[in-house]
């Protein structure tokens, strides 16, 4: 193992020696306590099988297992479509394996790119608690010996895994949708949304690219931050090997749902194979996904949620981990935003099972894991295919199919990955530099300070952004207003920089998974509304950010700054309407960015 993976996981697990234990203690009191089912009263089963048919004999003697199935299904959302036929094979396999499954319920799943800029993006992050609260909701009925998460998007399978790693004592297995097929290219669908944000093409022309981008069934095909869950996932041994991005309603796809399903009777307690959650979400498999994330040149909104996952299975990782873990991960891939490549491209070059072997073979991964398909990692460098109508695995690609997207570790993009921790006298903060050219990762200019997305769109407009500026907007985290993406402002950025000028973006907000070419200081800790320095900032101050030294700071005096009066804007108008309203109580409760902007870990 290279001496930082090892000394980072060491650390990991030193720190969070006291909260794992009594993380695992709980999960290994429910497993002795046995199969849930036989704590029911039959008062209690009666329920459960109620309306469960030919299967509900089966479910109440419990002769084989049950297997929940936990979905984020709806018809609005293009990954999450598929997963309208996902119980049904999932049943069908379940029974010919000799057991049991059953929907347990289902968690909602809304789409940032409906939301992006919509005052319905400022409930995108805090959904990914809901998610985790429902699905726990959806398992509190304790009849069942393992789990399948049905989800695809940004905080769907966080949320998911939240859960999960709760209900550790039993079995999870992740089944995922696949990737749209490709589409109108992203670099293409980004210099039309360039055009329109400079008022050079108008509204239909923008709206036939963006319907060309997004055409049909499965996950958008950049590398977003639904893409990098999916890899995470296969990183982590939630997935079987090679199921991220095969296409929906394929037949290769509908075997390796019937397969989830027969792998998760093989894992429970029932059976010879028992692989408990609480097994494969260990620290290895934590730091595992930090090096598929920075390996990848993955979103940055999983520097939130792997934060936040680990917590929920007793385990803490910081900012600084996953700092330490980019230095010495090798960018192997380009894959849009950092790259013209699209996901499908990228799985056609060799994909993540090609990847592995090779960040494996430099020692950058911990093979000895539990992941749900068996022990060890090696096994997610085999492909799965189909022969004769079966399902079977072979060695995967022993070469990149196409060095302009997917390189050996021994030859990457970059010697390191795309990650980088900034500190400084505004706090902390994350920067994405895979996909920022070397000239722009150094920026020192004014500051203009906003307070809203719309407010920069309209500075733009006005030309007021068509000079050397870092853009400041603030009072964008958790607690202001559920920390929205700002991504609807990479246009308008992107346009500025190609003009020459020296830009970049400081909040406290996030950034879209799909954000690229700006500097972006985000996710900046303390924020505003938690008395963040950067409420103390003012039009003309000058900030210098350096990718390079980690470093974000404001050019004042420190007396003269830490004097001011710190801004408080009236925030009222994110607290009402679209739902939001309904959210007070997580905005009051919601931990720091550093900690996962969570509420329920």
């Amino acid at each position: 193992m290279h001496p930082t993976v090892t000394a980072v996981t060491d650390r990991i697990r030193s720190r969070s020696r006291e909260r794992r234990r009594a993380y695992m203690d709980r999960c290994r009191r429910a497993i002795d306590a046995g199969p849930a089912r036989a704590h029911l009263s039959c008062g209690n089963l009666a329920h459960v099988t109620a309306a469960s048919g030919a299967d509900k004999a089966q479910i109440a003697e419990g002769r084989g297992g049950n297997v929940a199935i936990v979905t984020a299904y709806n018809d609005m959302l293009s990954a999450h479509q598929p997963f309208e036929r996902f119980p049904d094979l999932i049943r069908q396999a379940a029974r010919a394996a000799g057991g049991t499954a059953q929907v347990a319920g289902g968690v909602p799943a809304m789409c940032d790119g409906v939301t992006q800029g919509q005052p319905g993006m400022e409930l995108s992050l805090f959904s990914r608690d809901v998610i985790a609260l429902a699905a726990g909701v959806s398992l509190s009925h304790n009849c069942y010996d393992a789990a399948i998460f049905l989800g695809v998007c940004d905080k769907i399978v966080p949320g998911l895994v939240i859960a999960a790693a709760t209900f550790g004592h039993l079995p999870a297995i992740f089944a995922p949708a696949g990737p749209m097929t490709s589409g109108l290219p992203n670099d293409e669908k980004s210099r039309i949304r360039q055009k329109y944000a400079a008022g050079e093409i108008g509204r239909d022309e923008l709206l036939r690219a963006e319907m060309a981008s997004y055409h049909g069934p499965g996950t958008c095909t950049f590398y977003g931050t639904a893409n990098t869950n999916q890899m995470l996932m296969e990183f982590m041994g939630l997935h079987l090997p090679g199921a991220s991005f095969v296409n929906p309603n394929t037949p290769l796809r509908d075997a390796l749902t019937a397969e989830a399903a027969r792998r998760a009777l093989a894992i429970t307690a029932k059976g010879n194979e028992f692989t408990p959650a609480c097994e494969v979400l260990d620290e290895r498999a934590f730091v595992n996904g930090m090096v598929g994330l920075n390996a990848t040149g993955g979103s940055t909104n999983l520097v939130l949620h792997l934060v936040a996952m680990a917590r929920a299975a007793g385990i803490e990782i910081d900012w600084q981990d996953m700092e330490e873990i980019s230095e010495v991960t090798p960018l192997m891939a380009r894959v849009y935003p950092n790259g013209l490549a699209d996901v499908n491209h990228f799985h056609a070059a060799g994909g993540l099972g090609f990847m592995i072997g090779e960040l494996l073979d430099a020692g950058l991964l911990h093979e000895d894991v539990s992941t749900i398909a068996g022990p060890g990692l090696r096994r997610y460098t085999e492909e799965p295919m189909l022969e004769n109508d079966a399902l079977v695995w072979r060695g995967g690609a022993a070469g990149s199919g196409s060095e302009n997207i997917l390189r050996p570790a021994s030859s990457p993009f970059q010697p390191t990955g795309g990650l980088r921790l900034l500190g400084g006298n505004l706090g902390r903060a994350v920067i994405k530099v895979s996909a920022v050219k070397p000239e722009h990762r150094v920026v020192e200019a004014p500051v203009r300070v906003f307070h809203d997305q719309e407010s920069v769109k309209e500075a733009f407009r006005a030309g007021e952004l068509d000079r050397d500026v870092i853009v400041v907007v603030r009072f964008q985290g958790p607690k202001a207003n559920g920390m929205p993406e700002l991504h609807s402002l990479t246009p308008s950025l992107g346009v500025a920089l190609d003009r020459g000028h020296r830009i970049a973006l400081v909040t406290d907000g996030r950034m879209s998974g799909a954000s690229g070419k700006v500097p972006a200081a985000i996710h900046l800790s303390p924020e505003a509304a938690d008395g963040g320095p950067i409420a103390r900032l003012r039009d003309g101050d000058v900030i210098r950010l350096d990718a390079q030294a980690g470093i974000l700071e404001a050019k004042v005096d420190a007396a003269e700054f830490a004097a001011r009066e710190p801004a408080r804007p009236d925030l009222s108008a994110s607290h009402e309407g679209i739902g939001r309203e309904l959210f007070a109580a997580f905005r009051a409760a919601v931990g720091p960015a550093e900690t996962g902007a969570a509420v329920v870990v």
